[in-house]
């Protein structure tokens, strides 16, 4: 009978956690971005607050969490190539995504687009999921 602790040390837990942390330096710079759009252009202020308001908030924090994962595989196909992704990889990923955020969210940084939470949780398993879709087998 096999040992499922083994598959889990063989996982590349560095280049999966390095990809998490440039994944979330990705986001930090666009939400920086964003954050000086809404305090000098009014018309990205309006936009946001639209976009934020109660019908449309949480519909706009799944989407943003389905592009984190969708960006974290992105990442990880470009950088780290020489990572064998498959479905385990995808939810090491998941996990080491998932710490980053948890430990950014520790620091005082103020964050607009993204929060740990449930949705953020769910959001991101199916963008790394539906990115990831040719790497289940």
């Amino acid at each position: 009978m096999s040992n499922p602790l083994r598959s889990l040390k063989r996982l590349p837990w560095t280049p999966l956690l390095l990809n998490a942390i440039l994944t979330v330096f990705w986001i930090f710079v666009i939400e920086f971005l964003l954050w000086l759009g809404l305090m000098y252009v009014p018309l990205v202020r309006d936009v946001i607050g639209i976009l934020y308001a109660p019908p449309l908030n949480i519909l706009m924090e799944l989407a943003v969490a389905i592009g984190v994962g969708a960006l974290a595989v992105y990442l990880l196909e470009i950088v780290h190539s020489q990572v064998l992704i498959n479905a385990g990889t995808l939810w090491a990923l998941l996990l080491c995504l998932m710490l980053v955020m948890i430990i950014k969210a520790l620091l005082p940084i103020p964050a607009l687009l993204v929060r740990p939470g449930t949705t953020l949780l769910v959001g991101m398993m199916v963008g790394i999921f539906l990115k990831g879709k040719p790497y289940w087998r």
